[in-house]
């Protein structure tokens, strides 16, 4: 906590919660995750904390909550999925069940219905029959999740996956990556174009872009406005009035050409 208020202090007004599993945070300890977040939303200065990423089984009711009720905490969740399949996750020695990750979906959005949330993917893993797979594209299809992001399983030494059985062809390996790929920038248009209409707080970036600028919401939206000096590092309210090849435009904003190179 002392770290952060140095940086806060500095001028960051974006602090990123990250580490191998930071919803562990406290197990061997008196203060868990959800302490910390609350003593840091009483730091007064104006701020965002964001959670890098967090597994279901560790992201708390109260975590939920707070964040819904605080505006230092980014509206946005990335939360490991893996798959969708029972059978697969099992396989997987995963800490959760496909029915407590949509659980877990379903209440962010009833607390936070704009909230952005990522979802990690891993394809092509050994007993992942084509069944396996659709199971996982159907379960995500129907989530109301907003990107994903998608890793295609390899092999590797001295592990217990390299012994089991069912491996999958590398090609399909590759199809089943593609069609989960092609199925992230649906979500993310959806996302995307839900927003149309309203208002969000954004810090801009310092890069002029031909003129423009660009920065990323508290929901993870990628929003492009007029460049100016003065919205360089500041939370700012803007109202999101369309979106084009995967950003969200301003309302201000007065962009009316092609913009594909805008869109990284």
């Amino acid at each position: 906590i002392s770290q952060i208020k140095q940086l806060i202090e500095s001028g960051y007004k974006e602090i990123i919660l990250t580490g191998v599993n930071v919803g562990d945070y406290g197990n061997s300890f008196d203060k868990n995750l959800y302490d910390v977040l609350k003593e840091l939303v009483e730091i007064p200065s104006e701020f965002r904390i964001r959670i890098s990423s967090i597994e279901p089984n560790l992201l708390t009711d109260e975590i939920i909550k707070l964040t819904a009720e605080n505006e230092k905490l980014c509206n946005h969740f990335h939360i490991p999925l893996q798959s969708g399949s029972a059978e697969v996750l099992k396989l997987m020695q995963r800490r959760y069940t496909a029915s407590f990750y949509k659980e877990r979906i379903n209440k962010i959005k009833e607390l936070i219905p704009d909230c952005g949330i990522g979802v990690d993917v891993i394809v092509g893993s050994p007993g992942e029959t084509d069944e396996r797979f659709l199971e996982t594209y159907n379960f995500i299809n129907e989530l109301p999740i907003s990107y994903l992001h998608v890793f295609t399983y390899s092999e590797r030494p001295n592990t217990k996956a390299i012994t089991m059985e069912g491996s999958v062809d590398i090609a399909e390996r590759r199809r089943r990556n593609n069609m989960l790929r092609i199925l992230s920038e649906k979500k993310r248009n959806e996302f995307y174009r839900s927003m149309i209409g309203k208002e969000t707080d954004v810090i801009f970036e310092h890069q002029n872009y031909d003129g423009f600028m660009k920065g990323f919401s508290s929901n993870y939206v990628r929003v492009i406005n007029n460049y100016d000096e003065k919205l360089i590092n500041e939370i700012t309210r803007i109202k999101i009035k369309d979106v084009k090849e995967n950003l969200c435009l301003s309302e201000t904003s007065t962009v009316n050409k092609k913009i594909s190179n805008l869109a990284g």
